[in-house]
């Protein structure tokens, strides 16, 4: 009479508890994937539809009718939308600038330097990341309303580098961390002076980041609607707060169109903010 054996049953010689737990962790998997796919159809379907429905005929959003470039034609001679988009690039433009070298400079300060207080400077350098839009917002207009200056786009300025100082330091900080110091102290033995040696040694080593800090810098004014609404003043608006007092009046293809391609650009300078890291690495 022959004897059934657990090996039989199992022929790759595993016991019942491993296979089950084999078992478990398969479904665990497909489950965890399709979990996923979910979360980023809840979060992308909706981009991608309003994309499409940017080429939509039909002024009614939700009827598609047709194909067509009609409104991006009326974005080109709206002149409102002209005025907010060369709002949001002024502002931009410099507000990068001014906190990609101020953040450069703390992010250097903050990472060689030892000096009292460094400890409290670097937890309010990370505030503005930290804290929510709508603090930030409130408390910037307020120092504003305390001083008495009067809200215009140099307002909104002030309130961009306020935080964009810190993105632009944590970016660049972490480029120093990873830098090699004894560069450095190579081209001090061999005569070079610290501004030489800031100038042709650390500042090529440090410039992936600095550009990725700016890029990033550059992306978030020209993206930010929180802040900006709270400390525009007239003749001040940008595009996003242009976008907002739009849907006011109900969601267009007009809106679906300019918001379509203020999703385009944010994306590039991110794609490149990241291809710039990658290198660095």
């Amino acid at each position: 009479m022959a004897t059934v054996t657990a090996s039989d049953v199992h022929p790759a010689g595993a016991s019942p508890t491993t296979s089950n737990r084999l078992n478990r962790l398969n479904l665990g998997s497909r489950l965890l994937h399709w979990f996923a796919i979910a979360v980023f159809l809840f979060l992308y379907l909706p981009i991608f539809i309003l994309v499409i429905y940017s080429f939509n005929a039909n002024k009614i959003v939700g009827v598609w009718t047709g194909f067509s470039l009609e409104w991006y034609r009326v974005l080109l001679h709206d002149a409102a939308i002209g005025s907010a988009l060369r709002v949001s690039l002024w502002v931009a433009t410099w507000s990068t600038l001014i906190s990609t070298i101020l953040g450069t400079l703390a992010a250097l300060v903050l990472e060689r330097y030892r000096f009292r207080g460094k400890l409290t400077f670097d937890a309010v350098l990370y505030l503005p990341i930290i804290i929510p839009d709508i603090v930030m917002a409130l408390s910037t207009l307020l120092f504003f309303v305390i001083l008495a200056i009067p809200l215009s786009r140099n307002t909104v300025l002030i309130a961009h580098v306020a935080f964009n100082i810190s993105f632009v330091a944590v970016v660049v900080r972490a480029r120093l961390a990873d830098m090699d110091k004894r560069l450095e102290e190579a081209a001090a033995d061999l005569g070079a002076n610290e501004w030489t040696t800031f100038r042709r040694v650390t500042l090529p080593l440090l410039m992936p980041g600095i550009v990725a800090g700016a890029l990033l810098a550059f992306t978030l004014s020209l993206d930010d609607f929180v802040i900006t609404f709270f400390v525009a003043g007239p003749g001040s608006t940008t595009l996003p707060v242009r976008v907002y007092s739009m849907i006011k009046f109900g969601v267009t293809p007009e809106v679906n169109a300019i918001s379509t391609l203020m999703l385009v650009g944010s994306t590039l300078l991110v794609v490149i903010s990241l291809l710039l890291q990658r290198r660095e690495a």
